[in-house]
């Protein structure tokens, strides 16, 4: 199966554009609560969406998912909504999917799988140390039904230099098998342009394959709308850039059962990473 894309946007003319050249997932960013706090002075997207914004986007596209990355569960203070508020909003304004950012505990997941209450898919994000060394606990919940793990404040809260640290030294290879031994699809980190990124996207790709990962989201590095302001351009990069993704996925799938394909590119990953994190 091919990897499910997903795009963070909350402008209806990219959602629709994205959408038409095969991104299965328009991805609407609510959470912002200790997000700077954890990735300040850090180039991270700090999206900071709204409930209209869930909305637009719901009335905009018609064959993609729409998936809402609300904040981590919280009270009701006088800045902010509660998480019932916030998760019943989302679902009201139409989410297909809610992730829940930056859990620790496995009440966190037990709460939000509560609150969600079987009216949209649950997809928690895996990206704390705390959550990784519960991990078996999380995943004996009912009502996961897909989980990701997010790499930047996952290597963040090990003290990382590099988001893509955790991939190389075996973490999301250890995660990765547990999720497939409880059944549950899952997915992680960010993909840029093939041939872009520190870590070039095509590594980045083969490593999904060679986990059995289900989905991926596309980073700004393969496009960022803040700066690339023309239409046509933007049709440009998703058109091409999707085209070479799906290529490369097929030659993926046909080397499936060569062992050596994979592992060579594993290496050669592990590799590039050193070097990155040396020159840091």
């Amino acid at each position: 199966m091919p990897l499910k894309l997903m795009y963070i946007t909350n402008d209806p003319t990219i959602a629709k554009i994205a959408e038409a050249n095969g991104v299965d997932r328009i991805f609407v960013d609510m959470e912002y609560i200790g997000k700077n706090l954890r990735q300040g002075g850090m180039d991270t997207v700090q999206s900071k969406h709204t409930l209209d914004d869930v909305k637009n986007i719901r009335n905009t596209i018609t064959k993609s998912e729409l998936l809402v990355r609300v904040n981590p569960i919280h009270e009701k203070t006088e800045q902010y909504s509660s998480s019932e508020e916030e998760i019943d909003g989302a679902i009201a304004n139409g989410a297909d999917i809610l992730m829940l950012p930056y859990f620790k505990t496995v009440d966190e997941v037990k709460t939000f799988i509560d609150l969600v209450g079987g009216r949209a898919k649950v997809m928690p994000l895996l990206e704390t140390p705390e959550a990784v060394e519960v991990i078996d606990d999380i995943l004996s919940l009912d009502g996961i039904d897909e989980i990701f793990i997010g790499l930047n404040d996952l290597s963040l809260g090990y003290g990382m230099k590099f988001m893509f640290e955790p991939l190389a030294n075996g973490t999301v290879d250890m995660l990765c098998n547990k999720f497939k031994a409880k059944g549950i699809p899952y997915g992680f980190g960010g993909l840029a342009s093939l041939n872009k990124g520190l870590l070039p996207g095509k590594m980045v790709l083969k490593a999904h394959y060679r986990l059995g990962s289900g989905s991926v989201i596309l980073s700004r590095s393969f496009c960022n709308a803040n700066i690339v302001k023309d239409i046509a351009t933007i049709q440009h990069v998703f058109e091409h850039g999707i085209k070479d993704i799906r290529a490369l996925e097929e030659e993926c799938m046909i080397n499936k059962d060569c062992p050596s394909y994979f592992l060579e590119n594993r290496e050669a990953l592990i590799k590039i990473v050193a070097e990155i994190v040396n020159s840091k």
